[in-house]
């Protein structure tokens, strides 16, 4: 056994979940400069993993045939990340909700995570009119140069995997924690209406669990 041990409790979080162009990144970072939250994004754990660790090859041999990390994997990484982050005191989980973007992305994923993390509220950016949303993706991928997001087609698949993958997660937890919101407004719209749905939450903090 060492010396120290790892954070034993369950990690409060909000999650947000949303269709690429929705703006869950935007609305993470105005979350996270405005109150006490640590916005964790799926993409952020890939980004930190150096070529050459174990879990950086694990994630390089699926990434480089463009397939998705399994299940099981994926928890681990999230799970490990943020023992890190409460290591390095980069993040308090007796004072700070993560707010996770992208994490579950499956129904099984969303199962394994109960045993470590605390869903204290689920938000929902919804976009009904789908040629705006598909601009909106189209429109990000040219300026980040990701011309391989550009395909309609392919896109329109995307969408497709996201709305079912989605519902089935959003359906596994209890209807009066989730809030959907209207994400085409404009984006201090959709902050308002957010904050408003999470106001009982983030007065108290993950303290009053």
């Amino acid at each position: 056994m060492g010396l120290i041990e790892p954070y034993q409790g369950k990690f409060p979080s909000i999650l947000l979940f949303g269709p690429p162009g929705a703006g869950k990144e935007q609305l993470g970072k105005f979350l996270t400069s405005s109150g006490s939250q640590y916005y964790l994004s799926a993409g952020e754990i890939f980004r930190s993993l150096p070529l050459g660790s174990p879990a950086g090859k694990l994630y390089y041999s699926y990434a480089s045939k463009g397939a998705l990390l399994p299940d099981e994997a994926m928890i681990e990484f999230l799970q490990y990340y943020v023992q890190g982050l409460i290591a390095t005191n980069s993040y308090y989980p007796e004072a700070q909700d993560l707010l996770l973007d992208g994490i579950p992305r499956t129904l099984a994923q969303a199962v394994q995570m109960k045993e470590f993390v605390q869903v204290r509220h689920v938000i929902v950016l919804e976009i009904s009119d789908t040629q705006e949303l598909l601009r909106r993706i189209q429109r990000r991928a040219r300026l980040e140069g990701r011309l391989d997001d550009i395909e309609l087609s392919e896109l329109q698949r995307r969408l497709a995997e996201y709305e079912e993958q989605t519902r089935q997660i959003i359906e596994f937890y209890p209807p009066h924690i989730v809030s959907r919101v209207d994400a085409m407004q404009r984006p201090l719209e959709v902050l308002r209406d957010v904050l408003v749905r999470l106001s009982h939450l983030l007065s108290r903090g993950p303290s009053s669990l």
